[in-house]
């Protein structure tokens, strides 16, 4: 049998950790980033950039005056470390971290378990 590998808990639920292992020193699993604040999901656009994914976040907020909800989305950059594997059109689950460049500071976790 092969070696265990040895992740951090990152304490979300509902999100299997990685099965390979990576040098990444900003891995949530296998460096020393942690995860605090929003926990969001959505679904990855854009994989072109270097160790980074482009996720669209699609979300409802409700209109008082008219009494109905509005659909809104945006998209977030977040950091793709090298253990996970990822593709466009995949649903991933992204927490909130230090911001890791000028507009990156959010971290893909991983695909959720459903």
């Amino acid at each position: 049998m092969g070696k265990a590998v040895r992740t951090r808990n990152v304490g979300i639920p509902n999100v299997k950790p990685p099965e390979r292992t990576c040098e990444d020193s900003c891995c949530p699993y296998h460096g020393t980033l942690s995860v605090r604040g929003k926990i969001l999901e959505g679904t990855v656009v854009s994989t072109k950039m270097k160790a980074t994914a482009t996720i669209l976040h699609e979300y409802t907020i409700y209109v008082k005056k008219y009494e109905r909800y509005e659909r809104r989305r945006r998209k977030i950059h977040a950091h793709l470390p090298p253990c996970l594997d990822v593709e466009i059109g995949d649903k991933v689950v992204i927490g909130e971290c230090r911001p890791l460049a000028k507009t990156v500071s959010f971290v893909v976790l991983g695909k959720p378990i459903s």
